[in-house]
């Protein structure tokens, strides 16, 4: 017999709720709980509060998760939902990502009003993004257009679009879908023209590190292809030591092939003003997914050679 709900832990913005409600109603429906058997609790964080400075001028990615890490640590909620892009690759002590649910479109999606694609904004117009990545991806492709920088939720960003702050900006195709506003999309942009960010379009269900009870709760929500993937992309990460301050993409996929098949890893690190990027792709076993991440990291640092880390940021 449940003794209390289940409680989630989230950002409060309308993506982030929606994540929420979307685990918390599989959560009903896998153990047959009842509606108010899982509740959700909202937690605002350092980077919904800061709004008046880039994130990587204040600490990077794990803005958007402290407040409710440190929640759960407290045993204030029983898990934490999280976009996977917005997760440190190291997690404070005793916490542990136990689930990843299947993951959406990876796709950034470009947007505007006057224009249908980014090769046709005129030179000099305006592209309005807060990501390192999605900046030194634009400067690399059209370094002709002012880049300018466009914090806030979904919400907001599509707000100032329409007000003109900027001539496009990108989103992630996959917050867009969740959201119910896949309209919005002007273009998908093509994996060879925008890789994304690692683990973009994956969420992730936090907990802490031992509670079984917990962890055999969310396990019917584990997606084990994209775990793999997001586990890939993440140790491709933590290799370079990226954070918010470092223009990085990076994909994993999984080859469906008969027999074991194959995952199979994208990379690529900038400088953030897009003028040196290198790339690269390693293929091997599934089992093998966290050292091929490692090992894309070293051969891409290899090829860009001493001092770039300082000239990217990292």
């Amino acid at each position: 017999m449940q003794v209390r709900p289940i409680r989630i832990g989230t950002r409060g913005s309308p993506l982030a709720l929606a994540q929420a409600h979307n685990v918390r109603d599989r959560l009903v429906a896998a153990h047959g709980l009842e509606a108010d058997g899982v509740i959700i609790h909202v937690i605002k964080t350092s980077g919904d509060r800061i709004q008046d400075r880039p994130l990587a001028e204040v600490g990077g990615k794990g803005l958007f998760t402290k407040e409710i890490e440190e929640a759960l640590l407290a045993d204030e909620i029983d898990l934490a939902v999280h976009s996977m892009k917005d997760v440190a690759t190291a997690l404070p002590d005793g916490l542990t990502i136990s689930t990843i649910l299947a993951r959406e479109d990876v796709r950034d999606a470009f947007i505007s009003l006057s224009c249908p694609s980014l090769q046709a904004l005129p030179a000099g117009a305006t592209v309005g993004t807060s990501s390192l990545r999605r900046q030194a991806q634009v400067r690399r492709a059209r370094p002709d257009l002012k880049v300018v920088e466009f914090r806030g939720n979904v919400e907001t960003r599509l707000a100032k679009l329409e007000a003109g702050v900027a001539d496009a900006t990108f989103l992630a195709v996959a917050g867009l879908n969740r959201l119910g506003k896949s309209e919005r999309i002007t273009q998908r942009m093509g994996l060879d023209e925008m890789l994304p960010a690692v683990a973009q379009g994956a969420v992730g269900i936090e907990i802490r590190a031992g509670d079984e009870a917990i962890a055999d709760l969310v396990a019917p929500l584990d997606h084990a292809p994209t775990a793999l993937c997001v586990a890939a992309e993440r140790a491709f990460l933590a290799r370079l030591e990226g954070s918010c301050r470092t223009p990085i993409a990076g994909l994993a996929t999984l080859n469906d092939a008969p027999g074991p098949g194959s995952i199979v890893l994208k990379g690529s690190v900038l400088t953030p003003d897009g003028s040196e990027a290198y790339d690269g792709q390693v293929e091997g076993r599934p089992e093998k997914a966290i050292s091929l991440g490692m090992a894309l990291a070293d051969e891409l640092l290899a090829r860009a050679g001493p001092g770039f880390l300082k000239r990217a940021g990292i």
